[in-house]
């Protein structure tokens, strides 16, 4: 990690005296190597070779293992020490696929189906969906792993009218894209809310983490041709996401009518 040889040691990796605070200037070494030389799960040094190694003070290197722990890219383990977190995964706001988005940053996506039914929505999707009281839609819940790692729960309704039936599909693999494979259906637009949840029992089960562990929620309604026929809850973990938003000055977004605010990119992630 960086370690000292004679006179070859690179500026970058040497404590420096100097306006930068010398916590700072490790955490930015430390970010370095967790970040592009050493793999996940992996035990960093001790924080008394940590401060011998680069010569600071003990409480120098808990303050800058203490801020990478409270950023996520690394962890502690009582009485193991501490490691380098997995690596989180960026949520950017596109519509793609679960499973086209995971091939592409070179995971392999599975899929495993939790239940499968047509039943009465709740109140909030049936109104989405302008279907009369009482009426059923599709729904089907599934557990979304990469490497098989389960990464998130989805909770799916669909519109009769608009969606054929997809537990006609095979629900391991992508059902955006054998709906437009087999059925010429594809969703064009979708709108997306994201909220920060505890994870109840259930959901902390299914994706192996402690109730009240932190996840990211996302509602989206999917749309096609202006009509929403998806909608589409999923649960994804905390600690293995981030969302990345690009911010542009000169076109504001949209406010909903309770301050939220409000877009119409996606991203991948769900199907």
């Amino acid at each position: 990690m960086g370690r000292a040889r004679g006179g070859t040691t690179e500026c970058a990796d040497r404590i420096l005296d100097g306006p930068t605070p010398k916590h700072a200037q490790l955490r930015a070494i430390l970010r370095r190597m967790v970040e592009h030389e050493l793999p996940a799960g992996t035990a960093i040094p001790s924080e008394r070779e940590l401060a011998e190694r680069y010569g600071v003070s003990r409480l120098t290197v808990r303050t800058a293992v203490g801020r990478l722990v409270e950023e996520g890219l690394l962890h502690r383990v009582r009485g193991r020490g501490t490691f380098t977190a997995a690596r989180r995964i960026d949520l950017s706001l596109y519509l793609m696929s679960f499973t086209a988005d995971m091939r592409r940053r070179g995971l392999t996506p599975s899929s495993q189906v939790l239940s499968t039914n047509t039943a009465v929505p709740p109140e909030r999707t049936r109104r989405v969906f302008g279907l009369a009281p009482g009426r059923p839609a599709h729904h089907i819940r599934r557990l979304r792993k990469a490497d098989d790692v389960p990464l998130a729960v989805e909770d799916g309704w669909y519109h009769p009218d608009v969606v054929p039936d997809p537990r006609d599909l095979d629900l391991t693999g992508s059902v955006y894209a054998q709906l437009a494979r087999y059925h010429g259906v594809r969703f064009d637009t979708a709108q997306q809310t994201v909220t920060a949840e505890a994870a109840e029992a259930g959901h902390a089960g299914l994706l192996g983490l402690r109730p009240g562990a932190p996840l990211l929620s996302f509602r989206r309604l999917s749309s096609i041709g202006g009509r929403v026929a998806e909608d589409m809850t999923s649960w994804y973990r905390g600690d293995r996401y981030q969302v990345t938003v690009a911010l542009d000055a000169t076109h504001p977004p949209n406010v909903g009518p309770t301050g939220t605010h409000t877009s119409t990119g996606v991203q991948g992630g769900h199907r």
